[in-house]
C-alpha cells in the first residue's frame, strides 16, 4: 500500500467497491450497520448506476437524507435536499459511512441586521413613519 492512499477500516477503495452492501455494513458503525442491514433503496441504486455510466449525466437528486454513503456512490454528483432547495455534493472517499444529511446543512448562518423600532431606548425617539 502506497503512502497517502485512502483506506476505510484497512480496506482500499477497490476492495470496498468489490464488496456487497451487507459486507460494507459490517465495517461501519452499529447505527449505519443496522440501517444497511434493512436494505438499500433500490430506486436510488438504479439512478446511481445510470449516473456512473454517463460522465455528462445530471446530478442524482434526492430528498432522502437518511441514506448511508456506500462505495458505489463515490465519484457521483448528488443534489441533496436541504429543506427549501437542493445543494450539490460531490461524493468522495472520506464521506463513506456518513449519512447524506450530514453533508448538507439545513440552517443558514445567523446574520444580525439593524435593530427594529422599540428594540433600543434611543429608538423611541424615532417615529414609525420615518
Amino acid at each position: 500500500m502506497a503512502k497517502g492512499e485512502f483506506t476505510f477500516r484497512g480496506k482500499s477503495l477497490e476492495e470496498l467497491k468489490a464488496m456487497s452492501i451487507a459486507q460494507f455494513g459490517e465495517l461501519c458503525n452499529s447505527r449505519q450497520r443496522r440501517n444497511l442491514k434493512n436494505g438499500f433503496d433500490k430506486q436510488l441504486l438504479k439512478k446511481l448506476d445510470k449516473a456512473r455510466g454517463n460522465p455528462k449525466a445530471k446530478p442524482v437528486r434526492t430528498h432522502r437524507r437518511d441514506i448511508v454513503v456506500i462505495p458505489a456512490m463515490v465519484g457521483i454528483r448528488m443534489a441533496i435536499h436541504r429543506g427549501n432547495s437542493f445543494d450539490m455534493v460531490d461524493i468522495t472517499e472520506k464521506m463513506l459511512g456518513h449519512y447524506t444529511g450530514e453533508l448538507v446543512l439545513t440552517r443558514k448562518k445567523l446574520q444580525h441586521g439593524k435593530a427594529g423600532i422599540g428594540a433600543t431606548k434611543s429608538s423611541s425617539a424615532v417615529t414609525a413613519r420615518g
